[in-house]
Order: structure tokens, then C-alpha cells, then sequence
């Protein structure tokens, strides 16, 4: 069938959209109706080649849309079943099967690789195979094919517009707090970086009863919006008395700690807001090797944690989200701002500039 999708086909190049040809769906794979796809950072990434998928290639993993067709052996959902699309995962590793999909084997290959695991392709522009399968879903276009294992099928009186982004940058951030550091009622984090992941963070942190949640950031904007969906107080990361500022609010440190900015110096700061025995998660990939001071972490007994999506099982997680958030417990579509197709290279750059927390691209409704 014909579709039209956007298209990366160069380093740092604008985004196209072309009229591409898509195959049916394998036995195993489901054709989705894309009402809409969230920008995130990783697909800017794969565009300016800072993660290396191979090019041309259609981008897009935080999808959402209508099933349209089955293939013969799909039993998770049927046509007419509303769904978000999420990370792909293999279902057979000894991670995916103890309910770590997020850490799969073949989690880069599946996700990055930009092909099915076979080495072939569903999208096809002038006869010409295009590098797919981006997250295992490419979903910067008008339809798209997925594995039915990372198709995950939601509540059809929620806005569909809406929840692409829990597929991946919001349900980053809020799992990284509900399902890994597992702050229990009366909690105290910290958490640096009030993007989509960061802001989506602190939701979690409040539907999880943490009463003390610091968000730090340098943009007073970020700030100001951090506390109205949970956070309790908000520091600059760049005064000088940052140290004694965390201490005037928590004088023994916070129980937990979360960055999502991958910066050095930032994650050195998170350690250091810790308590004795407090968790710091690392959610932010960082460009350089990461320097700590290992005497220090020895001698409080902290623990470091990396984390990726969230530690989340989306089948699971992405539903509980969707169901916070119709109870006015979560309300990340104060993240949101949308766009049309033909603003989606705009739309990237306001999310560069920090214009916009989380653009979406609404390509039906």
C-alpha cells in the first residue's frame, strides 16, 4: 500500500516526507493507522548520526493509532484496538522472560539496527528498500508495521493524540521512578532536568507519594511548570550554593536521586544530594566516560543505577499511566504541544531550542 512517511535520508538532513510503499504484515506483525508520534530525542540523534542507524531511514518510536490488519498468528490485539506503540524486545531472552524487556539481548539490534531481524524491510521508496523498523516500529508516517510483541493496546476512551509518548520519553521518566528506585510514601528525590523525561519523572515521583521532590533545572519556565504537576521545590543548578541550598530543604539529603541529563558534573551533584544509603538512577547517556569519586560512594553506601524505559514492562506500565492520568494523577499532557506533518522539521527544532517539552505529530484526528 502507499503511505506517506518521513524520511532521514542524510547526516543532520530535514525531514521528508515521501510517498513510500509499504508491505502487508507478516504473520507476526501488526499494520497500525498512525494517529500520532511524539518527537523524542533519540530520533534527533539517529538524525544527526550521534547514535549510528544506518540511512535513509523512517524514525519515529513513540506511536499511537488504530490496528487495521492482523497477521495470521497475532492473538494480543485485533482490528479496531487502539494502541501505543513501544520499544522492540526479543519475548525469549532470560530478561525479557523475568520481565526486563528493556534489557533484552538484542535490544540494540532490534531498535537500531533499522531492519527486521532477518535483514529485510517494509517501506520501500522508488523500488529502493528504506531502513525501518526504528524502535521496531517507525512510526513517522501515516501507517506503519510492528512486531506484536511491542504493540500495546490501551483504552479506547483515552485521547489517542495523545499517548504515543508513553511508549517511550514518558514512560522513561515516570518508570524510572515508580518501577526502579521505588521511592515508598513519605520519600524524599531529587531529580536533574525538567525535559519530557525529567518533568514525566517528577509525575511519578508524586502519584508515588514522595513528599519532598526537588526539581533542578536552569530554565525558569521548566521550573515554574515542575511545580504544578508535583514538585515540592525548585533550584538552579547553576548557584553557587547549590550544596547548602539542598541541605536547607533536606538537611541529611534526599533517599533518592534521579539524573536525566547524562552531564558529569550534574550526576557528581545528584550523588552528592544523597543521604547515607540513598539510590542514584542514571537515566541520561552521557558523551564522555563518567568520573566519580569512588571513596565517597563506598563510604555512604550508595548505589548507582542505570536505567533504560523506565525499567518498564509497557503491556503493564503503559496502561497504569493512562489510567493516573484519566484520575487527574498524571497529568502529562501539560508536556504536550501539537503539530502537523508539515511542521515536523519546525517541530524538531522548537524541541531543540526548548520551545517545546514534547512535540507530536498528529498525522489523523
Amino acid at each position: 500500500m502507499e503511505i506517506t512517511a518521513a524520511v532521514i535520508k542524510e547526516k543532520s538532513g530535514l525531514f521528508s516526507f515521501e510517498k513510500v510503499q509499504l508491505d502487508e504484515p507478516r504473520p507476526n506483525e501488526v499494520l497500525i493507522k498512525i494517529t500520532a508520534c511524539g518527537i523524542c530525542h533519540t530520533d534527533l540523534a539517529v538524525r544527526d548520526q550521534v547514535y549510528p542507524a544506518p540511512l535513509p531511514i523512517v524514525l519515529g518510536h513513540e506511536g499511537s493509532g488504530v490496528v487495521e490488519q492482523v497477521g495470521d498468528e497475532v492473538t494480543k490485539v485485533k482490528v479496531g484496538d487502539h494502541v501505543v506503540l513501544s520499544f522492540g524486545h526479543c519475548g525469549k531472552c532470560p530478561n525479557c522472560l523475568k520481565g526486563s524487556p528493556a534489557y533484552c539481548y538484542q535490544f540494540l539490534s532490534l531498535n537500531f539496527e533499522g531492519c527486521r531481524t532477518d535483514g529485510t524491510h517494509a517501506h520501500h521508496l522508488d523500488g529502493v528498500a528504506l531502513h525501518d523498523f526504528f524502535f521496531s516500529q517507525s512510526s513517522f508516517g501515516t501507517y506503519t508495521i510492528a512486531p506484536e510483541l511491542n504493540v500495546v493496546k490501551v483504552d479506547p476512551t483515552a485521547p489517542l493524540e495523545l499517548l504515543g509518548p508513553l511508549g517511550c520519553g514518558i514512560q522513561t521518566g515516570a518508570g524510572a521512578v515508580i518501577n526502579s528506585l521505588k521511592p515508598g510514601p513519605g520519600s524524599g528525590i531529587i531529580i536533574f532536568g525538567t525535559g519530557a523525561v525529567g518533568l514525566s519523572a517528577i509525575m511519578g515521583a508524586a502519584a508515588a507519594g514522595c513528599t519532598t521532590i526537588i526539581a533542578v533545572d536552569i530554565n525558569p519556565s521548566r521550573l515554574e511548570l515542575a511545580l504544578t504537576i508535583g514538585a515540592t521545590h525548585t533550584l538552579d543548578s547553576r548557584q553557587s550554593d547549590f550544596a547548602e541550598a539542598v541541605k536547607a530543604i533536606a538537611a541529611d539529603g534526599l533517599d533518592f536521586a534521579l539524573d536525566t541529563t547524562g552531564r558529569g558534573e550534574i550526576i557528581n551533584s545528584a550523588i552528592c544530594s544523597l543521604k547515607s544509603k540513598g539510590t542514584c538512577g542514571i537515566i541520561g547517556a552521557s558523551p564522555k566516560p563518567l568520573s566519580l569519586d569512588a571513596n565517597y560512594l563506598v563510604g555512604k553506601g550508595l548505589q548507582l543505577k542505570g536505567i533504560v524505559e523506565g525499567d518498564s514492562v509497557p503491556d503493564l506500565f503503559i496502561p497504569q499511566l493512562i489510567s493516573l492520568f484519566k484520575r487527574g494523577k498524571f497529568p502529562f499532557d501539560r508536556l504536550i504541544k501539537y503539530y502537523e506533518p508539515a511542521q515536523i522539521n519546525e517541530a524538531a527544532d522548537d524541541s531543540e531550542k526548548g520551545l517545546t517539552i514534547k512535540p507530536v505529530i498528529r498525522f489523523d484526528g
